[in-house]
């Protein structure tokens, strides 16, 4: 045992007694028993531990005739594939059988939450695993005897059990954002198919309450009364750059953000004079008509653009309605085409795109029921990204 002794940074009142470094061959055993066919066969899943195999809609087939040599794993104990995949490792949720190509470790009084929180981090999988993972790219393997080796944070199992419990909590409200955030995110792609009319037709299939007229065939020309182009001021001139003028590409734009565009560039007024990019005022639709084409962006404040972009300006149409409907015409001729390689679009073709338009306070109601879609998409987004940096950061500090 490595006598050393350690504090973390971070640790829950009431806990004072220094950490030690153990072997991790000296906290978990490994057991290998066989012969339980009574038990469900399980499929491990990357980064979710264990589904029995015949409740999952995979439909992998694995060899029903040969269980009785599948190895037993207890639930909470641990599963290690030499082929390495983030750390190889994974907690079972289940009790079952598993493919013999799998090791399976028990701790010995510990608490598995605390340990998969640490087999998961980047400084075990990067740092302390690393030296025993050999081979290269997908042929990677794990020396399971230099694993058993590894120096491994130990406490006791009070405090190992008030960290288990409080990654989990985060966990379990992170599970609830994402399942908020897909279930809003597959009811936005829903509506955009049934609120928008459908190959030709004049109605869609939803619309509020009120409103019964035909849309009408609009070319994409007639929803603005101005459009823009874009360019690059000369990289090489430093007084073209880091003005105060926003310059976005087509990395700005997010695929599928139709709005909160973040310009990483800005230029000068003697870049926008000596470039044939132009100023485009506010509440414009920013359109990618080269590399990234179909993505397209509300823009909320004046800009210019690389020479990827084509905008429209002074809309005639409800602009929220207008970047939706663009967005969903856009991405319904790239479903179409899948599979080929689109190489981008001229401003005439793009101009000349037909676009479904209802009277406009039709319009006004579908802008408003997609950005508040999108308000709610992004509120639970921002919530997901601050706890998994919260708990990216527990996991620095709360252990040793």
């Amino acid at each position: 045992m490595d006598q050393r002794k350690q504090t973390p940074q971070v640790r829950f009142k009431g806990y004072t007694d220094t950490w030690e470094q153990r072997k991790l061959g000296e906290i978990f055993v490994e057991y290998s028993e066989k012969n339980h066919e009574e038990l469900p066969a399980l499929m491990i899943v990357q980064g979710a531990g264990t589904i029995i195999r015949d409740e999952s809609d995979r439909n992998l087939m694995y060899d029903k005739a040969n269980l009785s040599n599948y190895k037993l794993v207890r639930e909470k104990d641990f599963i290690v594939h030499l082929r390495s995949f983030e750390g190889g490792l994974e907690m079972a949720k289940n009790t079952g059988i598993i493919s013999p190509a799998y090791h399976t470790l028990h701790g010995k009084g510990t608490d598995s939450r605390f340990y998969y929180s640490y087999f998961r981090s980047k400084k075990f999988i990067d740092c302390d695993l690393k030296p025993h993972v050999y081979g290269i790219r997908d042929g990677r393997s794990i020396d399971i005897g230099g694993m058993k080796t590894i120096q491994i944070p130990y406490t006791n199992f009070a405090e190992q059990k008030a960290i288990g419990d409080y990654i989990e909590k985060l966990d379990n409200l992170i599970t609830i954002h994402q399942r908020k955030y897909t279930k809003l995110f597959n009811l936005k792609k829903a509506m955009l198919e049934k609120m928008f009319p459908q190959n030709g037709c004049l109605y869609p299939e939803i619309r509020f309450k009120g409103f019964t007229d035909a849309w009408e065939q609009r070319k994409l020309s007639e929803l603005a009364e101005k459009t823009y182009g874009g360019g690059t001021p000369a990289t090489s001139n430093e007084v073209f750059w880091n003005g105060n003028i926003p310059w976005i590409q087509s990395s700005d734009v997010v695929d599928g953000k139709l709005f909160g565009v973040e310009p990483r560039k800005h230029i000068t007024q003697e870049g926008l004079n000596n470039s044939a990019t132009q100023l485009v005022p506010q509440n414009s639709i920013a359109i990618i008509t080269r590399v990234g084409v179909g993505k397209l962006a509300f823009m909320p404040f004046p800009y210019t653009t690389s020479q990827d972009f084509l905008s429209l300006s002074k809309l005639n149409t409800e602009p929220f309605f207008t970047v939706y409907a663009c967005y969903k015409k856009l991405q319904s001729e790239l479903n179409a085409v899948q599979g080929t390689s689109i190489k981008g679009i001229t401003k005439d073709e793009l101009l000349a795109k037909i676009i479904m338009v209802p009277e406009y306070a039709e319009q006004q109601q579908i802008g408003a029921f997609f950005r508040n879609i999108d308000n709610l998409i992004t509120l639970h987004q921002r919530k997901l990204e601050k706890l998994k940096q919260i708990k990216k950061s527990c996991l620095e500090k709360m252990f040793v």
